[in-house]
């Protein structure tokens, strides 16, 4: 009889660690076990190098949303970024900037909105016009080089 109660004591120690192990890989990768209720917007930049999909949406370093989608957009020749963004805020005025930052030494990409000061709001489907694209280090670099042998 102690062996058995050995054995399920164990048995329940063993299943605890792995649900404890799922947990942690699911909020590593920023996957969630419920969705929630979100909205969609969408945003389009003229450089998205290193925004990937499932990447967090915040605002004041808030996360309020993460990138669901990217695309070419064909007629205008941008990347189109489909964001869900937590139903509960529903207060991104009209003319909010959506740009995409570096977040740690790692690179990893994300986009921050900064808030406008318009009384109408966007809601599900809408777009935000205002945007700064990604900033390429190889540019930044090509550019400091161009220009220090340029001055020679």
């Amino acid at each position: 009889m102690r062996i058995r109660t050995l054995e399920i004591g164990v048995g329940l120690f063993l299943l605890a660690g792995v649900l404890a192990l799922l947990l942690l890989s699911l909020r590593v990768s920023g996957l969630s076990v419920s969705n929630g209720d979100t909205y969609r917007l969408y945003a389009y930049f003229d450089n998205i190098a290193g925004l990937t999909v499932r990447s967090k949406v915040t605002m004041a370093g808030v996360t309020i949303g993460k990138v669901t989608a990217i695309d070419l957009d064909r007629e205008s020749y941008t990347g189109r970024v489909t964001m869900e963004i937590q139903q509960d805020v529903d207060i991104l005025p009209y003319d909010s900037t959506a740009s995409i930052l570096t977040a740690g030494l790692l690179g990893e990409k994300y986009i921050g909105i900064s808030v406008g000061g318009e009384e109408e709001t966007l809601g599900d489907g809408d777009t935000i016009r205002d945007t700064q694209s990604s900033l390429v280090l190889e540019d930044l670099i090509g550019k400091f080089l161009l220009n220090s042998v340029n001055k020679e």
